[in-house]
């Protein structure tokens, strides 16, 4: 009897764990471990580095060559930003005897106040000592392999994924930068379309057909670029060919594919 596929417990994400997951004890599905870790120890030190940067509004002259005057002083810098840099306590208790804490909390919360939590979180699972409490070091802390594999089989690891999601949501709408998504050109070994993608500094590569979904990594995709020329010889090897060359990168050593159209079509059963 087979056993159903059991959901990645991301709400963030569609996908189902595999067979091999399920036994390992994962409650998030790899795609997601690997994507946190990208987030924590690629992506984020460098959105920190565009918000330290940007901490300061941009000053522009009056249209009218005099002085600007503000009902009320302008803030030093932008409110947005330094929301995001700002502190947090290591503790979530708020001596307040007025019961009004919450309503003093503007904006966003920092980058500190959501990776904070979650170290605190393993540090008290684990009984370890605490990182640096700056948002480099913790982030740099948090994507440590072995501690990704373990916190991808607690309860609470399809909240953390779902949090860190949210959290780079929200510096990515402050800083105006994304990772760029490309197409790739080759089809998708499973459903034979145009439609891969590759994202900026993320191992997988995925295929958009809402059908399809499916993923794989650059060697993959090599291989099956080798099995194509093998099995199908859908591949133009003459060198006065005037179709274009495509170029799949695998590890040190690019695989150099060249598809033409007039074999693929003379491939065809």
């Amino acid at each position: 009897m087979t056993t159903p596929a059991q959901a990645c417990a991301a709400a963030t994400c569609t996908r189902s764990l595999n067979d091999h997951e399920q036994e390992d004890g994962q409650l998030l599905c790899t795609p997601c471990v690997d994507l946190i870790g990208i987030w924590l120890q690629v992506e984020l030190p460098r959105q920190i580095i565009v918000l330290e940067a940007s901490r300061h509004r941009e000053t522009t002259g009056a249209s009218t060559g005099g002085r600007t005057v503000h009902r009320t002083a302008p803030l030093p810098g932008r409110d947005d930003v330094l929301n995001l840099l700002g502190p947090a306590a290591w503790t979530d208790t708020n001596r307040d005897p007025y019961g009004q804490a919450a309503a003093d909390q503007h904006g966003t919360v920092p980058i500190l106040g959501v990776l904070i939590p979650w170290a605190r979180t393993i540090c008290d699972a684990r009984r370890w000592n605490p990182p640096t409490l700056t948002p480099t070091a913790l982030a740099t802390w948090l994507a440590h392999p072995r501690l990704l594999d373990w916190a991808a089989r607690q309860p609470w690891a399809g909240d953390y994924r779902d949090e860190l999601h949210q959290l780079m949501r929200t510096i990515r709408a402050t800083t105006r930068l994304r990772p760029q998504r490309r197409p790739v050109p080759q089809p998708c070994p499973r459903c034979d379309g145009l439609t891969l993608v590759a994202t900026d500094h993320q191992l997988y590569i995925e295929c958009t057909d809402d059908d399809c979904r499916a993923m794989y990594t650059r060697d993959e995709l090599a291989l099956a670029a080798r099995l194509d020329i093998a099995q199908h010889g859908a591949i133009c090897l003459t060198k006065n060919c005037t179709g274009q060359t495509y170029e799949i990168p695998a590890g040190r050593h690019p695989v150099r594919i060249h598809y033409c159209a007039s074999v693929l079509e003379g491939a065809q059963p």
